[in-house]
């Protein structure tokens, strides 16, 4: 049971609608998320429009984490999969597998970012990246080995980006699995 009933899109605030742009910034570096076969969050969305005010903060900084990271979209869904296990946010995992089947991840990949950084799936930079979200999430910054390692193949704002993806859905986690949301029908996770 939800914590935080989601408003239906219905009965949304005009402000919410506004906020809702904000998902969508002026020159995207990926492309939009695949719609197909994927239901749209609801839930997540209705929660967020107890507050238009927060949701359209929040969704500048997502939009920038989801589709203007320097980051490729590979790299961020092994961010976003690695936050969702470390908090056992089974809402943001279903949402987010979606996302990185269409980025190339396979099953066993997928599967992978569960058992970790020394699952044999992963070349050095992404287990490095499977690392850094761990540290970050356990303490609050990545190691300096870690950060060798991503230093290596990754640029400053790729980096910055690095720090940013996993607090982005760290906090996304936190709001999903307080308020209990429930994912929505025809999302699993698997």
């Amino acid at each position: 049971m939800d914590r935080i009933s989601p408003l239906p899109p219905g009965a949304w605030p005009r402000e919410m609608r506004a906020a809702m742009s904000a998902l969508l910034p002026e020159a995207p570096r990926h492309p939009l998320p695949s719609s197909t076969d994927k239901p749209t969050p609801l839930h997540m969305l209705g929660i967020f429009a107890h507050h238009p005010t927060l949701a359209r903060a929040f969704f500048t900084f997502n939009a920038h984490a989801l589709l203007t990271t320097a980051l490729s979209e590979r790299r961020r869904e092994i961010l976003i999969l690695r936050v969702a296990t470390l908090r056992q946010c089974s809402y943001e995992w279903a949402e987010h597998v979606f996302l990185a089947r269409d980025a190339g991840l396979n099953d066993d990949e997928i599967a992978g970012i569960a058992r970790g950084a020394d699952a044999p799936c992963w070349d050095p930079i992404e287990a490095a990246l499977v690392c850094a979200a761990d540290q970050l999430i356990a303490d609050g910054a990545i190691h300096d080995s870690t950060w060798a390692a991503l230093a290596e193949t990754l640029n400053v704002q790729e980096l910055l980006d690095v720090i940013f993806t996993v607090g982005a859905y760290e906090t996304l986690a936190w709001m999903l699995r307080s308020c209990a949301a429930q994912p929505e029908t025809g999302l699993k996770a698997t």
